[in-house]
């Protein structure tokens, strides 16, 4: 029998599920793009993007997805022969290195595995070998969507400090903006880059890039800048069509406008952390539940180093491919791949899966998800630990 019928729920890492009333402020005519209320939606927009990372600093909106956010990064903070320490714990970190490398830029890798945060220490030690300071920023993931680990901000920016170096922190915040609590200014972030399709609940298409005075001012010569990625017309845009290198992402502006009002002015941006936090503590505990009795285990151990934004499970023997299908083509819930985990030719490639709770997500879609699982489990003939939903529920409810 299949149960798929009826509406598909999509439960991975982004694009994420995108509220009725984002969608509805999209679906309208083009406006007037020379003036009038679309020049005041982007100017509050503008301000709101900056709520939204904790921030005074300037902030740059590109018509792209997470990867041309980094290229934007990349061509404002690097010229040709710079230097960058990428701190990785996962897929995205070694792609942020390609990307940054592929621009000319070298990179001096810091793997620091796919299941733990980065170490300071070792940060600190490469910066202070770093005697001709030749490295101009260190490249950091907060959340990594592959791998799930998040990584401690602020501790980086510490050991930058403690390492009395001049580089400048940058950090990818695709999978954790509007979803884990980031606090640019308070932790002495220089770059910060995001993009809609996440914890921002808008369609794939627009990318963020917030910087500071000082990356303003330590990146005015840098070379790899072009018309397009230039950051200071977009931030500081004396005609309207600056803010976008031409016409404006009209559609996506009015249904990111709603969802910022959505996340800062209703449901508010402490509480949109608390309940990520909640809802992530909860698909945990079920994943603790089933691992009692199989081989099935959360990617991240230490659940101060998991971002609240996407789960990353291993279930061993293949189970993970196979739940993925059955949960998809059975009962109409997709999950996530295991993006970086293992390649679609490797026999790993079938023990994991990624559960994406970002967003526009509730209880009962949360819930939903992981009675799928445990359904596909049992149908599987997958051995699991019992009171997965019972351990699920309680978390919910606070007990």
């Amino acid at each position: 029998m299949n149960l798929s019928q009826g509406r598909r729920y999509l439960a991975i890492p982004g694009p994420s599920v995108m509220p009725d009333r984002v969608l509805s402020a999209m679906h309208r005519a083009a406006p007037n793009i020379y003036e009038g209320p679309l020049h005041d939606l982007t100017a509050r927009i503008m301000a709101d993007l900056r709520r939204v990372a904790r921030t005074s600093a300037h902030v740059a909106i590109y018509i792209v997805n997470g990867h041309g956010a980094w290229e934007a990064a990349n061509a404002n903070l690097f010229s040709r022969g710079d230097r960058a320490l990428v701190a990785s714990t996962g897929q995205f970190g070694l792609s942020w290195a390609n990307s940054v490398r592929r621009m000319g830029v070298e990179v001096e890798f810091l793997d620091f595995g796919r299941s733990a945060k980065a170490d300071a220490g070792r940060i600190e030690a490469a910066l202070r070998a770093d005697r001709g300071g030749r490295i101009k920023a260190v490249l950091l993931t907060h959340t990594d969507t592959a791998s799930t680990v998040r990584n401690d901000v602020a501790e980086v920016r510490a050991a930058i400090d403690a390492a009395g170096h001049p580089a400048l922190l940058a950090v990818d915040c695709i999978a954790s903006m509007g979803c884990d609590p980031f606090l640019m200014d308070e932790w002495g972030v220089d770059v910060a880059v995001a993009a809609s399709q996440k914890g921002l609940m808008v369609p794939p298409g627009l990318g963020f890039v917030w910087f500071s005075d000082k990356a303003l001012a330590a990146c005015k010569g840098s070379d790899l800048r072009t018309p397009y990625w230039d950051w200071e017309p977009r931030a500081f845009a004396e005609e309207y069509w600056q803010h976008f290198c031409g016409t404006a992402p009209t559609h996506h502006l009015f249904g990111l406008g709603e969802a910022l009002t959505m996340i800062l002015d209703e449901e508010g941006l402490s509480n949109v952390w608390a309940r990520h936090e909640r809802l992530a503590r909860a698909v945990w505990a079920a994943v603790d539940a089933w691992g009692t009795g199989g081989d099935i285990a959360l990617n991240v151990a230490a659940p101060d180093q998991r971002g609240t934004s996407v789960t990353a499970v291993r279930f061993g023997g293949g189970a993970g491919g196979r739940l993925r299908r059955w949960s998809e083509e059975v009962a109409g819930v997709t999950l996530g791949i295991p993006l970086g985990m293992a390649h679609s030719n490797e026999p790993a490639y079938g023990d994991y899966l990624r559960i994406g709770h970002m967003g526009h997500v509730n209880a009962h879609m949360v819930l939903g998800v992981l009675s799928v699982i445990e359904a596909g489990m049992k149908a599987l003939q997958v051995a699991h630990g019992a009171g997965a939903l019972d351990a699920a529920t309680a978390m919910i409810a606070g007990a």
